[in-house]
C-alpha cells in the first residue's frame, strides 16, 4: 500500500470519465455486442467507484480493468449457457446481428473512405479477436489502454515475463493476419 492520500471523489469522476469510451470498446471487441459492452463497463466502473475509491489513484487502472476482464469472462460463461438452453429449447433461429464496427470508424471522411475504414476496422477487430484470451487481453492493456507493463500485470495477475511474452506473440500473429492488408513491397 502507498503512503498517498486518498484520493478525491472528483479524481475518480475523472478517472472513470476517460476511461469509459476505450474500455467499451476493448469490451465490444471481446463481446461483439455494443449494448452489453457498455453495460459490462458500466458494472465494472460501478464495481470500482463502490469497492475500490480508497485506494491510491495509481491503482485504479490495474484494479478497473482486472474487474473488467473478469465480468467479460462472466459474460462469456452467460452467453454459452444461453446457446446451450437456446439449442435445447428454442425453435427459432438465432436473431445474432454482427458487431457495429461503424462506430469504430471516422464519420468524418467521405462515404468511400468511410466505407473503407469500417471494413479496416471490422479486419483489425476479426484479428484481435483470434487471437488467445491472454495474448487479446496483453495486447489490448498495453496497445489500447497504454497501461505499463507492471500495471499490466496486475490487471491480468500474471508475472511481467509473462505480459511481454503474449504481448509479443499478439503483435506477431496480428501482424501475420492483417499481412495481407499492406503487403511488404519489393
Amino acid at each position: 500500500m502507498s503512503d498517498a492520500a486518498p484520493p478525491t471523489s472528483s479524481a475518480l469522476n475523472r478517472f472513470c470519465a476517460e476511461v469509459r469510451v476505450r474500455a467499451t470498446r476493448v469490451a465490444l471487441i471481446e463481446l461483439r455486442d455494443a449494448a452489453l459492452a457498455a453495460d459490462v463497463v458500466q458494472d465494472s466502473l460501478l464495481k470500482l467507484v463502490s469497492h475500490y475509491q480508497e485506494r491510491p489513484s495509481e491503482e485504479w487502472a490495474p484494479l478497473f480493468y482486472s474487474i473488467l476482464r473478469n465480468r467479460i469472462t462472466d459474460m462469456h460463461r452467460k452467453r454459452k449457457v444461453e446457446r446451450i438452453f437456446d439449442f435445447f429449447f428454442s425453435s427459432e433461429e438465432d436473431d445474432d446481428q454482427p458487431p457495429s464496427w461503424e462506430s469504430v470508424a471516422d464519420t468524418a471522411l467521405g462515404p468511400e473512405a468511410e466505407v473503407a475504414n469500417g471494413q479496416l476496422a471490422g479486419r483489425i477487430a476479426d484479428a484481435i479477436s483470434a487471437l488467445s484470451p491472454r495474448q487479446r487481453e496483453a495486447f489490448l492493456l498495453r496497445e489500447m489502454e497504454g497501461l505499463s507493463i507492471v500495471d499490466t500485470a496486475m490487471a491480468m495477475k500474471v508475472s511481467e515475463g509473462s505480459v511481454k511474452t503474449h504481448h509479443m506473440r499478439a503483435l506477431t500473429r496480428l501482424r501475420e493476419l492483417l499481412e495481407s492488408d499492406h503487403p511488404a513491397k519489393v
